[in-house]
């Protein structure tokens, strides 16, 4: 499955740590930056693929679970620390759930919006990878 684990850099002080994402830290340059919070319990996020883009997932807060699919298995990964974050590369069916209380999922991407480059459905996603 085309994602990975990636460490942030962390800067530890016992003032607090930092963490800094550059565009040596991710193998694609950003183009947009946003984030998902106040998710209430029960509620998924997600549900899509990309064409194109890429992301780069990083829970900030709390704890949620990625459900991958790449048209031949599903993995779950459960992201839970502010310096590691989870790659995931265009082709991937992504689903975000079980998010804990005060949790903040920030998400770069590698594109602007494009509603063009989803594929919502997940039938519509296993014949695109069957192509």
């Amino acid at each position: 499955m085309d994602i990975a684990r990636i460490l942030i850099p962390k800067i530890e002080d016992n003032r607090g740590n930092l963490s800094v994402i550059e565009n040596d830290v991710l193998p694609f340059e950003f183009k947009r930056v946003y984030y998902l919070y106040d998710v209430p319990a029960g509620a998924e996020r997600g549900g899509h693929s990309h064409i194109e883009q890429k992301e780069f997932l990083i829970a900030l807060s709390g704890s949620f679970d990625v459900v991958l699919n790449d048209g031949q298995e599903q993995k779950i990964i459960t992201l839970n620390k502010p310096f590691e974050g989870l790659l995931i590369n265009q082709g991937i069916w992504r689903e975000l759930n079980n998010f804990s209380s005060g949790s903040v999922c920030l998400v770069i991407a590698s594109a602007v919006f494009d509603e063009g480059d989803y594929i919502r459905k997940f039938e519509d996603f296993l014949a695109f990878k069957n192509n």
